[in-house]
């Protein structure tokens, strides 16, 4: 009930308006209707690129993807993403779109020409158009939640990330995807969804899945099924949200119960933890994400509370190349001596730090109060000697 709560909360407001256009398939001899939404943010940040998520059965599909995403980026805990929806038209459209060999299960001729518009015309278009980051999703939903293995096939799996809602597998999916995904080199995101309302016929072949994929070893696949007491067609509702915090959970900022559990209970190497956190975001999702002020402050607080002073100095050297322009790298080592009782070097720090740019919570007045008090500090301490 909490999704369906979280899907209910549409901010409308956070994503642009989406466009949609006709798009001339060569591969498909016909014209198809897409619309691509492009995050609020995206004409002003001009030098930042954006995972990609393509959603086939994109009529119904794209309203409860657009708002979980819409909701999730508010809190910062999904990256803003470029949404490209593709209409399908009627179940006969769908069917002859990702239609399979009902003896090897392999497309046929109209699927693999539905497989090559995908691959070979809509992502290079889109790639050239819009700063598309190198992380691809794609989902669907029981016909095209099954077709979608068909990306898989490719030596080099063509999207980073799967959402196959209620699958209707193919025959001989579960060995294909098997070979895939035990042979990763590559991190990759492959999760699935069932509902008790399921038929069997879905059901089966995806728990006969489930159980191969949970044998596989190996640190490049993030897998997951969720099984959903929900129709087959409320189980959309249920699962967007999971599958998409599944894939992007390396994302999320700094929790509290990650500060209590994982970073304040460390003996050292405060730092080095943050510094780990936002290389995995970089080498499992492609992005490039400036480290979060509010993570900066959460180290802090580990360093502060052991006293790990030292571990303020590299703290500051990463301020400095994620914010080069804000007091905060300065403040860091303003801080880092004053709790060393170099109070004079503190000082120093405080007063360079206040002409430089403020950021989070650190403004030109504080730094300017803490000189003070710094410098009021000194000269009462030297007062005491005397």
């Amino acid at each position: 009930m909490k999704h369906l709560l979280v899907l209910l909360f549409f901010s409308l407001s956070v994503y642009s308006q989406k466009n949609t256009e006709a798009f001339a398939s060569t591969s498909l001899n016909e014209t198809r209707e897409i619309s691509i939404t492009l995050p609020p943010n995206y004409q002003t940040n001009t030098s930042k690129e954006y995972p990609l998520l393509v959603l086939l059965d994109g009529e119904y599909l794209y309203d409860p993807f657009y708002g979980a995403i819409s909701y999730g980026t508010y809190w910062d805990d999904l990256p803003e993403t470029i949404i490209v929806a593709i209409k399908q038209g009627n179940s006969d459209q769908r069917e002859k779109d990702c239609g399979f060999n009902p003896m090897d299960g392999l497309p046929t001729a109209r699927a693999t020409a539905f497989f090559n518009f995908i691959n070979y015309e809509l992502l290079p278009y889109i790639d050239k158009k819009y700063r598309t980051a190198p992380f691809r999703i794609i989902a669907g939903h029981d016909t095209t939640a099954g077709f979608l293995n068909a990306f898989l096939y490719k030596e080099s799996p063509i999207f980073n990330a799967y959402i196959a809602l209620s699958p209707e597998l193919a025959p001989e999916t579960e060995n294909y995807v098997v070979d895939k995904l035990k042979n990763l080199k590559q991190p990759l995101f492959y999760y699935q969804a069932l509902a008790s309302g399921d038929v069997n016929r879905i059901k089966d072949p995806v728990i006969r899945l489930d159980e191969k994929l949970k044998k596989i070893d190996s640190p490049q696949l993030n897998y997951k099924l969720d099984q959903f007491t929900a129709s087959h067609y409320a189980v959309v509702l249920y699962a967007i949200p999971n599958a998409l915090y599944h894939i992007f959970d390396v994302y999320k900022p700094i929790s509290s119960v990650e500060f209590s559990e994982k970073i304040v209970t460390l003996e050292q190497g405060y730092t080095d933890y943050l510094v780990t956190k936002y290389d995995v975001i970089t080498n499992k999702l492609g992005l490039k994400v400036p480290v979060r002020v509010n993570d900066f402050k959460a180290i802090e607080a580990a360093i502060l509370k052991n006293k790990a002073y030292g571990e303020l100095d590299q703290l500051s050297q990463i301020a400095d190349k994620n914010y080069p322009k804000a007091m905060l790298a300065r403040y860091e080592l303003g801080l880092m001596y004053e709790k060393m009782g170099e109070l004079k070097k503190a000082a120093k720090k405080y007063q360079s730090a206040s002409q430089l740019d403020p950021i989070g919570g650190l403004t030109k007045d504080m730094m300017i109060n803490k000189y003070y008090d710094l410098i009021n500090q000194k000269e009462s301490n030297g007062k005491d000697k005397n």
